[in-house]
């Protein structure tokens, strides 16, 4: 995950979309509990990982998420507030 992360850091302009989906994603009370911080509900990454690989245990790279930015981003202006 931490080379996934790398991947956006020379990105600024994915910066709000990626805290902006990290917000969306995250698990209710996720800064209450151990490991503290921010992290997608397992269930939500593991539906992800089976539509977009086939594969419930498949690690993201850093090219895939950078492309899911890329595309949340494009349709941000179609979504609601």
């Amino acid at each position: 995950m931490i080379g996934a992360v790398l991947a956006v850091v020379p990105r600024p302009d994915l910066w709000r979309t990626a805290l902006r989906q990290l917000r969306r994603t995250m698990r209710p009370g996720a800064w209450r509990e151990r490991p503290f911080g921010p992290r997608p509900d397992p269930a939500y990454a593991q539906f992800r990982s089976v539509t977009m690989y086939g594969d419930p245990d498949h690690t993201v790279d850093g090219e895939d998420l950078v492309t899911y930015l890329e595309w949340c981003r494009s349709i941000e202006p179609f979504l609601e507030p």
